[in-house]
């Protein structure tokens, strides 16, 4: 399609493209929408870790190499073989619960996994691009309301957040030791809770719930009071690829950590969410856990002023459009045995500036 080829000044035609974490939900994304491109795609993960799962159902066609980021052996080799010109570092363990259950797992592929893919990526020759994606939790959250700036404090209550924050602060330390004068440009993207067709992940409200209603029942929800940054899947994945763009180009004042996330007003605590799902689907009901768990973050709202001037970012999609649009990926898929993916991804591209 012209519409795509066009996109992103046209520079991922032909471009090889290798993503950590393709078989995960925004990394499945990411590949479709990168072969719809031009480019020529590798992925680099851990089996599907849901069933069903995005990537499966997609069946997309490219080259994914089953492997662990933390065998630096397999990844270094992979690398070297495929040659990318950039690589999109997504895989990761991602959630927050599961980083209380098993910190040890959670730091080793966050932290050094992400260094595995560092020196993979240097020590293969070909790669100019290197896009770290990590998570809009790296900030030192007190709870105050401000919105968090790229250059604010990182920290992280869970091991989850703290562990993408190390992850920060070695991609900073990383550019800052070997790539001073080298021809690899790294950046950072940091990136709200990311909603949209195609996530089956435990312990994520959407899927929760989608899932419930599926099996009639009602999802539990244990923070209906936390504030988050709500988007569509699409949304972070355009900035991660405008961000791509401008570092194939050699532009190195890019190589940096950027917020992506949704106009403050889509910052919404995760009852009102689940009001405008339930409005799209009746089937959608929710009670609240009376339990104790873990600590997470009560509000966190991110500055993108940044990615807004410099990349020319900005969302496409509202809340009750990314809402309506997720629900109706679902419901297509439950009811109809129909994948909406290709369908929604050009009705988005549509709407992206040539």
């Amino acid at each position: 399609s012209v519409v795509m080829e066009n996109l992103f000044g046209g520079i991922y035609k032909g471009k090889k493209v290798f993503i950590s974490g393709n078989t995960g939900f925004k990394g499945s994304w990411l590949a479709f929408w990168l072969q719809k491109l031009g480019a020529k795609v590798t992925g680099y993960s851990l089996p599907a870790a849901t069933s069903p799962s995005h990537f499966q159902i997609l069946n997309a066609g490219y080259e994914t190499i089953t492997g662990d980021i933390l065998d630096l052996n397999n990844l270094k080799s992979s690398i070297a073989r495929v040659k990318p010109d950039i690589v999109f570092h997504l895989a990761a363990q991602s959630l927050v619960r599961e980083s209380y259950r098993d910190p040890v797992k959670t730091y080793e592929t966050n932290v050094i996994g992400t260094l595995n893919i560092f020196e993979s990526a240097k020590a293969s020759g070909s790669t100019s691009a290197i896009v770290n994606i990590t998570t809009d939790k790296v900030y030192d959250n007190k709870g105050n309301s401000n919105a968090f700036r790229e250059g604010d404090a990182l920290g992280g209550h869970d091991m989850y957040s703290s562990s993408k924050a190390c992850s920060e602060i070695l991609t900073e330390s990383y550019r800052r030791s070997f790539l001073d004068k080298s021809e690899m440009l790294l950046a950072s993207a940091r990136a709200g809770n990311v909603i949209g067709g195609g996530d089956w992940s435990n312990d994520r409200l959407i899927p929760d719930a989608i899932k419930a209603a599926h099996e009639k029942r009602r999802v539990v929800i244990r923070f209906p009071e936390s504030v988050r940054p709500w988007q569509h899947v699409l949304e972070p994945l355009t900035g991660y690829l405008l961000l791509g763009e401008k570092l194939l180009q050699g532009k190195r004042e890019f190589a940096s950590a950027w917020n992506f996330g949704p106009q403050i007003s889509d910052c919404i605590p995760v009852q009102d969410v689940l009001g405008k799902v339930s409005a799209n689907w009746e089937l959608v009901k929710w009670e609240i856990d009376k339990n104790e768990n873990p600590h997470e973050a009560h509000l966190l709202i991110l500055d993108s002023a940044m990615a807004h001037k410099e990349l020319h970012w900005s969302p496409l999609w509202n809340l009750d459009q990314t809402v309506s649009k997720t629900v109706e990926w679902y419901r297509e898929y439950y009811e109809n045995n129909h994948l909406l993916t290709e369908t929604q991804l050009y009705e988005y591209a549509g709407l992206l500036k040539k």
